[in-house]
């Protein structure tokens, strides 16, 4: 029997979706903007299943470079861009949901959202329908790679330069709320001694006052830790 989602419910099945896949994962969405909550569910099932294919088909026009760069770290992920694509859908070789919600943040936490759940053991004939759809738009889709420039540069670096590179290097970052040094990781900027804290609320927009990256005094946040001059330095 087909399942009616929900907001949260979405979001759920989403997480189960993708921890469970085993064989192949799709991610259907124009936006190319995937949620922190999803980033480490998606690593650890590359970590943990090596083998497996995953395929993101999205809008050119509408990539994040920072996501972008996410899946390209991960190797085996296959990015497809598909320009006049509008629908929203995440399947596996076991179920498949088809929503209104893209993956990015502003979805799970904002919107209404709604959608449906189909189960290939219960639902075959509608999830191979649903697959058939799918490998049409597999088809119509061309290969999207973000092509990364190192620019050459004779101008000699500054000594904060020079250290901020080393701290990287090194994996040093900074508790974005205490300044503390620990292992650089700006999907955990926060210490031992200060994520204990931040969990009893686990408000992830809530101001905190350093970069995690170069330690300065900015206005960040788990969301985001690293101030716009250290993301460029990194992503751009």
């Amino acid at each position: 029997m087909v399942q009616f989602l929900k907001t949260t419910g979405i979001t759920n099945e989403i997480e189960q979706l993708i921890t469970n896949s085993k064989q192949q994962l799709y991610l259907i969405t124009p936006y190319l903007q995937i949620s922190p909550i999803l980033k480490p569910l998606i690593r650890d099932l590359v970590l943990k299943i090596p083998t497996i294919s995953i395929t993101v088909v999205c809008r050119s026009d509408k990539i994040n470079a920072e996501d972008m760069e996410f899946f390209q770290d991960l190797k085996i992920v296959k990015i497809l861009a598909l320009d006049n694509l509008h629908a929203k859908c995440y399947l596996n070789e076991n179920s498949a949901i088809i929503t209104s919600m893209n993956l990015y943040q502003f979805s799970e936490r904002n919107n209404y959202e709604m959608g449906v759940k189909i189960e290939k053991n219960i639902e075959k004939v509608q999830y191979d329908q649903l697959f058939d759809y799918v490998s049409i738009m597999l088809r119509e889709s061309v290969k999207y790679e973000l092509k990364r420039v190192e620019k050459e540069t004779t101008t000699p670096k500054t000594k904060e330069q020079s250290q901020k590179k080393q701290e990287i290097t090194q994996n040093i970052g900074y508790c974005i709320r205490c300044h503390n040094q620990m292992e650089l990781n700006p999907n955990k900027p926060l210490c031992s001694k200060c994520y204990p804290i931040w969990a009893k609320y686990s408000d992830r927009t809530y101001s905190e006052k350093y970069c995690h990256i170069c330690g300065k005094e900015s206005k960040q946040s788990v969301d985001k830790p690293v101030c716009i001059t250290c993301y460029k330095k990194l992503y751009k």
